[in-house]
């Protein structure tokens, strides 16, 4: 269990105003401390912001949010030299937190905290967590931000590149490629960004018929696309077949 791994030394998640008034209407503490096998470090979010549930200024209240928390986390994994060990963990939980039964329990308002904390444990244990990274599950539990743990991964992913210099590439082929493909994607975009490092990401779309895309930026709004599908649809462009109809 979790609870028994942590101890020795808190890491105090604070912020400039209660938590209770930013997170949640229930009293709480402007600290909330949990424990750890490692050394000493304080994790300061802020500014964390009152999320709001429609329009795009709530949208951005949310994602400032999802930074504060992201940012805070990496900060701790840098500080014990831990940013690839986390990584590797965040990774675990994006994979698990992306089957939807998963989100629906956690989100779920009619679930007491208690049972999210259990199931909590079992991700911890089966995923074998680091502990301050079930820590920070919990703390999103209790302070009922846990919906927002898709978004922190992602804020989390643009921290770890700013701390390392590394760019991410998501390639998308219909097939797994080779292991020497992708290492020759990766020198590829690494020569075209002058990034230090290039971690590559693989997605099998069967879509694309053939060959494969890559796209990469902070935001993924760089797009090479040299898949069967794109070259089918510039043909189609350029013939401009409308809606001939084939007599049979």
């Amino acid at each position: 269990m979790a609870a028994t791994a942590l101890n020795q030394t808190p890491i105090t998640f604070q912020s400039s105003t209660p938590l209770s008034s930013q997170l949640h209407s229930k009293p709480a503490p402007s600290k909330i401390s949990l424990t750890s096998t490692l050394k000493s470090t304080k994790l300061t979010i802020k500014p964390l912001l009152r999320r709001r549930t429609r329009g795009a200024s709530g949208a951005r209240m949310a994602d400032s949010a999802a930074a504060s928390y992201a940012n805070a986390l990496a900060d701790v994994a840098k500080s014990n030299d831990t940013l690839e060990q986390t990584t590797a963990d965040l990774e675990k939980l994006e994979k698990i937190f992306a089957q939807e039964p998963v989100m629906q329990f956690f989100t779920n308002p009619t679930i007491i905290v208690e049972e999210k904390r259990k199931i909590v444990d079992e991700i911890v244990e089966s995923a074998a967590l680091q502990p301050y990274v079930a820590n920070f599950l919990n703390i999103l539990v209790d302070t009922k931000r846990i919906d927002l743990i898709k978004e922190i991964l992602k804020e989390f992913e643009f921290a770890y590149n700013r701390f390392t210099g590394t760019e991410t590439a998501t390639v998308a082929s219909v097939v797994a490629l080779e292991s020497q493909h992708l290492a020759q994607i990766a020198k590829s975009v690494q020569k075209m960004t002058g990034a230090k490092n290039v971690r590559i990401k693989t997605v099998i779309d069967p879509s694309l018929v053939a060959g494969f895309t890559i796209r990469y930026g902070e935001t993924g709004s760089k797009l090479i696309d040299m898949s069967v599908k794109k070259q089918l649809e510039e043909i189609t462009s350029q013939l401009d077949l409308g809606d001939i109809q084939l007599a049979l």
